[in-house]
């Protein structure tokens, strides 16, 4: 702590105490100290005996500390500044901490030694000083201005936790503490100021903390004093004599003596003035404070017969307790007396004047408060009319103070032992260097917390100490120990709501809800400062409750079920499957079956849920295929060729960003895939157009309703872009996924996801009976005609429209009038092939669909609906099933199959699929050969992937609440072109 003001004469006048104003105490001792070692007048002059009074209390709100003021009452001059100075010590914080108010120690000790009277004047300064207080919290809302930054929600200071605020006050009051105990250790006589008339009992508590503070750091206290020279008492008990503390209260003005009204003025003039009491009414509140204050020590017992025993004493014939009658007219606020001095200079008489300007010094500060008090109207100065009506006159502060200073300077010391057997108590009154050396030894341990072993570092905290601390958490923190005691007994109440109705084994999901439930509870019934640490350890708890065998798999299945297993380990490549291991070795299995259909549809088998993408879209078909479709005719599709025996799988490095504006919809909707469809082209090395998966004009989406559709224009053979040179796929890398619209290029993967298998010619479909496969439901088992013109039209024969059916009994131009269209149409002018859409659901019913969201039904002879509209049409990738379960989620149905009938005509059917399985921005999925040519006469079926997975990961299947038309299978599948 730095000088609060100069020292003249340097450290010689510092330790002989000739300074004329406070300095810190720290200066001090360590001052006297180099001046005792260093010998001379100034270690001859510290011979003198001194008397040690030390100051502490509460302050109330003014610029001015009380205090202060009441040295320099009792001194009779100007002893400290009017105005607070701000410590830079304490502004600038401990070395290397920035300022952080954490480390702080706002408690201030300032020292006074008045020579003339021999008495060492330790004044305390906390943070129950308005100046201090003020410091704390800028403090604070310095650090909590650093801690949020410019960019903090509010615009402003993030406000501090409640916690930390407290445990942050709650420190500060244990420094003060530790204050109070060296005041305690080191002083003869103790001056409590209270702001107000009315005794504080958190001072009980304090006390009681304090003893028993003092009773745990006094072997710690020893060891430190032991090589002081002082007496054998002393170094018994650590301190000079069982202090004596002195009670002062403020009374701000409350209690005044206002004088006689006159006759005239008094209405109840003719009523008999009581007679006058013994005491004035200041005397008889002190007497009645005393009497308070000693019963409340009595019963807490921290005044007890034993005066020894005690931490201070209290006399037993002797006053304790003084008030000071506060306000401006004494002096206590600067501002005010400022402004009535200065009121009372320009009035001033010419005898007044002349005399003036020869004072100086202190008399000009005793005639300033000698001045206030001939205008005063206070009991204390109106002492005249006390004593001529009877009372008792009131003493000063000086006077007050001066009987119990008189008894330490006289060196009868305190005998303030009551009862039977009192014990005389140890006393001692040192000279000042003996008080200086013991004062040191102990300031060093209690206020810098320095170890006793001179090995240890400068500042280091001694962990006696600071163990001896926690004693005083017990009495001082309260709330806290109030706040635990609370939130201990809600802790089982939590506990218990985050246990009910949990399964044996549940996911993360469900462990977050449970925990927000007892979170709930708990806040129900938790307060106080240690509500966020326990609130901390319920979370804790929960976790480790979760994770010691309550852990479900987090994996979900392509179909967005959860795998039923408890936390566990897949097998590696050749390991067998260990269910008694901790964690077990398993698959994945999410205990839901689904019935589907082969490549072909023919053959129907059950199967379990995938959880990878080659389960799902290639192991179930290869099973099927070796009792089905093994030996039917195959169009396979390009895949991975490795040409390392250790091939890796490529780095989505070339995906795009996802756009800002999508990250929180795909956090909430996890079916889809980042990437917009750009119309990327597919690996130069499929030999494929650039442009095949660009958006498709709305004359070329169909296979029917145009003459370009169906080459009937001369030039549909020359437009077609020629395929690209081509390119040799990568043999290294693999694509990990399917083949989609935001894929690297150049890339394949190790399986397609795909299936093209011929059934038979074209004659192996009837037309009347429809397919004669396992699980279709009855009349929705056709496939809707397909008419196609395969004969070029002159410009004489009209604009006719070929794709629809002409009117009744309307001839054609160019034929033979006799024949009726419709029914005697020429062979070689239209070829009929047919199509059909198929959907598939989990229970393996299979039905097809004449357009979107409209079902087949044919009651019988095949369908008359034309498939020109399907194919004109996004075709919905799931669709609510035909029939419905009980329950009340809704069941969706797949499509699955594209059937075409190609008919043995001089046309070529190109298959161009392409699915979208959800809504923007995921991308299109597409086999490994975009544009497929079927060749002639055949039955062909085009099995669509089970599950659709990017890089990024699966695409689900839509939720209740999600369009299902944002879920589609993409116009233009089928384009005819004649040759």
């Amino acid at each position: 702590m730095p000088l609060a003001a100069g020292l003249p004469g340097g450290a010689a006048g510092a330790a002989m105490g000739a300074a004329v104003g406070p300095v810190s105490l720290r200066e001090l001792l360590l001052a006297a100290t180099a001046a005792a070692e260093g010998g001379g007048a100034a270690a001859a002059g510290g011979d003198e005996e001194v008397c040690v009074v030390g100051i502490f209390g509460k302050t109330a709100l003014q610029l001015c500390s009380e205090k202060a003021a009441l040295v320099s009452t009792v001194c009779d001059r100007q002893v400290f500044p009017l105005f607070e100075q701000e410590d830079p010590e304490l502004a600038d914080g401990a070395p290397g901490q920035e300022g952080d108010p954490a480390t702080k120690d706002y408690n201030q000790l300032q020292a006074y030694y008045s020579q003339e009277s021999r008495v060492l004047y330790l004044v305390l300064t906390s943070i129950c000083d308005t100046p201090q207080l003020l410091r704390a919290c800028g403090d604070l809302a310095a650090a909590e201005s650093r801690e949020s930054g410019p960019g903090h929600p509010s615009g402003g200071p993030a406000p501090l936790p409640h916690a930390e605020a407290h445990e942050f006050w709650k420190h500060q009051e244990k420094l003060h503490c530790l204050s109070l105990l060296y005041l305690f250790s080191v002083c003869h006589i103790l001056l409590l100021v209270h702001p107000t008339c009315s005794f504080d009992i958190t001072y009980d508590r304090v006390f009681r903390a304090l003893d028993g503070l003092r009773q745990k750091v006094l072997p710690s206290l020893k060891a430190a004093i032991k090589d002081c020279p002082v007496g054998k008492e002393w170094k018994l008990n650590c301190r000079p004599c069982p202090p004596r503390l002195l009670f002062l209260f403020q009374l701000n003005g409350a209690l005044k003596v206002d004088p006689l009204p006159s006759r005239g003025q008094d209405p109840c003039g003719h009523l008999e003035k009581p007679p006058p009491k013994k005491h004035s009414p200041k005397r008889r509140l002190q007497h009645a404070l005393e009497d308070q204050i000693y019963r409340i020590f009595r019963k807490s017992r921290v005044l007890t017969n034993q005066s020894i025993n005690c931490l201070f004493t209290v006399p037993a014939n002797q006053a304790f307790v003084y008030i000071v009658a506060g306000g401006a007219q004494d002096g206590d606020d600067p501002v005010a007396m400022l402004l009535d001095q200065l009121r009372n200079n320009c009035t001033m008489r010419e005898t007044d004047s002349l005399l003036a300007p020869t004072l100086s010094g202190p008399r000009r500060y005793q005639m300033m408060r000698h001045g206030r008090q001939q205008l005063s109207f206070h009991a204390e100065s109106s002492s005249s009319s006390s004593s001529s009506s009877g009372q008792l006159v009131d003493c000063t502060l000086k006077e007050f103070l001066w009987q119990h200073v008189e008894l330490v300077l006289s060196k009868k010391g305190f005998d303030d032992s009551v009862g039977r057997n009192p014990q005389p108590s140890h006393f001692e009154l040192p000279t000042y260097q003996k008080w200086v050396a013991a004062a040191l030894k102990l300031y060093e341990v209690t206020i810098e917390g320095k170890d006793d072993d001179p090995t240890s570092l400068t500042g280091e905290l001694s962990s006696k100490i600071m163990g001896s601390i926690k004693v005083l958490e017990g009495y001082l923190d309260i709330d806290t120990k109030f706040s635990e005691n609370r939130c201990q007994k809600a802790l089982p109440m939590a506990h218990s709501a985050y246990q009910s109705n949990l399964p044996h084994n549940y996911t993360m999901t469900v462990h977050k809800n449970q925990l927000a439930q007892a979170l709930r509870v708990y806040s129900q019934h938790a307060r106080g400062p240690a509500f966020h640490k326990y609130a901390m350890q319920l979370n804790e708890d929960c976790y480790k409750f979760w994770s010691n065998g309550h852990q479900l798999c987090e994996e979900r299945s392509l179909t967005d079920q959860h795998c039923v297993h408890k936390f566990h380990l897949l097998p590696k490549a050749g390991e067998k499957p260990e269910a008694d291991r901790n964690p077990p070795i398993l698959y994945h299995n999410s205990r839901a079956r689904s019935t589907g259909a082969c490549n072909c549809g023919r053959k129907q088998a059950p199967r379990d849920d995938p959880f990878d993408i080659k389960a799902a879209n290639y192991d179930f078909y290869q099973l099927l295929e070796e009792k089905c479709c093994g030996k039917l005719e195959h169009i396979n599709f390009p895949i991975f060729q490795p040409s390392t025996p250790d091939p890796a799988p490529a780095r989505d490095e070339s995906s795009p960003a996802p756009p800002e504006g999508e990250i929180e919809k795909l956090k909430e909707k996890e079916p889809q895939t980042q990437g917009e469809s750009t119309g990327l082209s597919l690996a130069l090395s499929l030999g494929q157009s650039t442009g095949s998966l660009g958006t498709y004009p709305p004359d070329a989406q169909g296979g029917g309703d145009n003459a370009e559709s169906h080459g009937q224009s001369g030039d549909s053979k020359s437009e077609k872009r020629p395929s690209l040179v081509d390119r040799q796929a990568s043999t290294v890398e693999y694509l990990p996924g399917m083949l989609h619209s935001n894929c690297p290029k150049g890339l394949l993967p190790k399986f397609s996801s795909w299936s093209l298998v011929k059934l038979g010619p074209a004659k192996a479909y009837n037309f009347h009976t429809g397919l004669d496969q396992q699980g279709f439901i009855p009349g929705t088992n056709y496939l809707m005609p397909w008419d196609i013109v395969i004969r070029t039209r002159t410009e004489d024969e009209g604009d006719l429209d070929t794709n629809s059916w002409p009117a009744p009994n309307k001839a054609v131009p160019g034929k033979r009038s006799a024949v009726v269209m419709g029914r005697g149409r020429r062979r070689d002018d239209i070829a009929r092939a047919f199509v059909g859409f198929e959907y598939e659901d989990a229970r393996g019913r299979r039905f097809m669909c004449s357009g979107p969201d409209k079902v087949m039904k044919v009651m019988g002879g095949g369908p008359k609906e034309s498939a020109i509209k399907a194919l004109n049409s996004d075709m919905p990738l799931y669709i609510l099933s035909s029939t419905q379960g009980r329950g009340l989620k809704p069941h969706y149905a797949q499509f699955m199959r594209l059937f075409v009938v190609v008919p043995d005509a001089p046309l070529q059917i190109t298959l161009t699929p392409q699915v979208q399985p959800g809504p923007p921005p995921c991308p299109v999925f597409y086999p490994e050969k975009q544009e497929i040519t079927l060749p002639s006469d055949g039955l062909w079926v085009l099995r669509f992937p089970y599950a659709y997975v990017t890089e990024r990961g699966p695409c689900f299947p839509p939720k209740e609440s999600q369009q299902l038309m944002s879920y589609k299978v993409l116009r233009g599948i089928l384009k005819a072109i004649t040759q």
